[in-house]
């Protein structure tokens, strides 16, 4: 599972994107495994990059990011 952050620039809320996050291992088999285990990680993704905002989020498998926005 892949962990699809959908993401703002803070200073221009118009510009937004999909970041796809490779989640850990034990979170890939299954969907409410990620999605439990999703918190911790866009934390730790906003940290990291704090010229964006995370407005939603959702697990999909690989390769979906850019679907359902």
């Amino acid at each position: 599972m892949e962990l699809i952050l959908s993401i703002c620039l803070i200073a221009n809320p118009g510009t937004c994107r999909e970041e796809a996050v490779s989640v850990s291992a034990e979170l890939r088999p299954a969907p409410v495994q990620c999605m439990i285990g999703a918190p911790p990680v866009i934390a730790e993704w906003s940290e990291t990059h704090p010229k964006w905002k995370v407005t939603k989020w959702r697990c999909a498998r690989p390769g979906a990011a850019g679907r359902d926005i």
